[in-house]
């Protein structure tokens, strides 16, 4: 098979795999002599300031051992195969590059032979781009569960970002679609990166000047739709692997009938607005101090008709409103149509003046949304029925893809 071809199977292949973002990583290597991290704008990921990077996402292989019953690589699908050298890679990689069609590499793989053996492959990918062609752009490598502590230790070393799928929402649903993993597996992975990284600060604070491990931290995926878990099990596993494994992101895909599918899965994949709306949810756990349990009750799904954030204020009507005047951040972070940059915003000018209804408009806060939970000095929420019963329909956004606030 010509390299333009493995390219379009490889390719294409990769694109189920949601996890890739470049967030996180802002410094240059020491001694790059090509690319950057940082370089303005295949695969779009963005930075925590909004650029756009553009990185090749392929497989190494789409060969795998194992059979996920859910993905579409799996040792019993029919799909056209192929597969990389790893010098194929690192060539490519550089091509593109000089083309300025991308900045870094987004790389993952079937398993094919051992585990260890395609870990190690993956690591030589990264290494030779590092070492022999002195490549500072970004690069995601995915990790796979159960390889050797030295070769996901190899692996931090060259990678900025690394991550090893979570791959479903319980320990009972891998059991069940892809009964060749395991959760203490998978999580035992994530627990070395998480101890490198953890190590690598620890020696920042001491003034010592260790090698980089993988600056941009570690990421999940998780499919969702696959099995009956509820978004309640979904968000408390996200929950746990924040706290515990201080993965920077978690993210949700929504399964895909692959073909010639399993009679154990569904005929038919979720509706996209549920992959929306648990990424609101997880912005609300990560960066708005909710717990699980306030946005989605235990056993339940998020609603698909309304926000997470304001189906929370509807539920709780009798903390509002709120005085954007006094309210400390905590409060002013529930608020429908008040996002964190609002909230930063609110409480520096308040230091010199009280806001009015103007002010919130033009710090651009969603009015719509905060207008009948919020309090100033020339409006009361009162006078427009905050108690009403129609209230929701009058606040909810007519896009179908309504936000948490201005930057949710």
């Amino acid at each position: 098979m010509d390299i333009r071809r493995k390219l379009e199977v490889l390719a294409d292949a990769a694109k189920y795999d949601a996890s890739c973002a470049s967030s996180g990583s802002k410094t240059a290597r020491p001694g790059a002599r090509l690319g950057t991290t940082e370089g303005m704008g295949i695969c779009h990921s963005y930075t925590p300031d909004g650029r756009c990077v553009s990185l090749l996402k392929v497989l190494l292989t789409n060969y795998c051992v194992y059979d996920c019953a859910f993905c579409v690589n799996r040792v019993s699908s029919d799909t056209p195969r192929a597969r990389f050298a790893v010098a194929e890679v690192v060539a490519l990689t550089l091509e593109f590059y000089r083309r300025n069609y991308i900045e870094g590499l987004f790389l993952s793989s079937g398993i094919v032979g051992s585990v260890d053996g395609t870990m190690e492959q993956l690591v030589a990918v990264a290494r030779g781009l590092r070492e022999g062609h002195g490549f500072g752009g970004y690069i995601h490598l995915k990790l796979i569960p159960g390889a050797a502590p030295e070769l996901v230790a190899e692996a931090g070393r060259w990678a900025d970002r690394l991550s090893a799928n979570i791959e479903l929402p319980t320990a009972a649903d891998l059991r069940l679609l892809a009964p060749e993993k395991t959760r203490p597996q998978i999580v035992g992975t994530m627990r070395v990166v998480a101890d490198g990284i953890a190590e690598r600060a620890a020696d920042a604070r001491a003034g010592l000047k260790a090698p980089a491990f993988a600056p941009a931290g570690q990421s999940t995926q998780m499919v969702v739709g696959a099995t009956p878990a509820t978004d309640g099990e979904v968000l408390g596993t996200a929950d746990e692997l924040y706290r515990v494994q201080k993965l920077r992101r978690v993210y949700y895909s929504g399964y895909s009938p692959p073909p010639h599918a399993d009679a154990r899965l569904p005929a038919r994949r979720p509706p996209l607005l549920r992959e929306h709306r648990l990424y609101q949810a997880d912005w609300l756990l990560r960066f708005y101090g909710f717990a699980v349990d306030e946005v989605v009750a235990p056993g339940a799904n998020l609603a698909l008709d309304v926000d997470p954030k304001l189906a929370w204020a509807l539920a709780n009507r009798g903390r509002f409103p709120v005085d954007v005047n006094t309210a400390p951040r905590e409060l002013l972070l529930r608020v429908p149509g008040v996002g964190v940059r609002n909230v930063d915003r609110i409480l520096a000018v308040r230091r010199h003046h009280a806001l009015t209804v103007a002010d919130l408009r033009q710090l651009r806060v969603n009015w719509r949304s905060a207008a009948p939970f919020v309090l100033t000095g020339d409006h009361n929420p009162a006078v427009r029925g905050l108690d009403a019963a129609g209230l929701k329909k009058k606040v909810v956004q007519p896009t179908l893809f309504d936000d948490l606030g201005d930057d949710a």
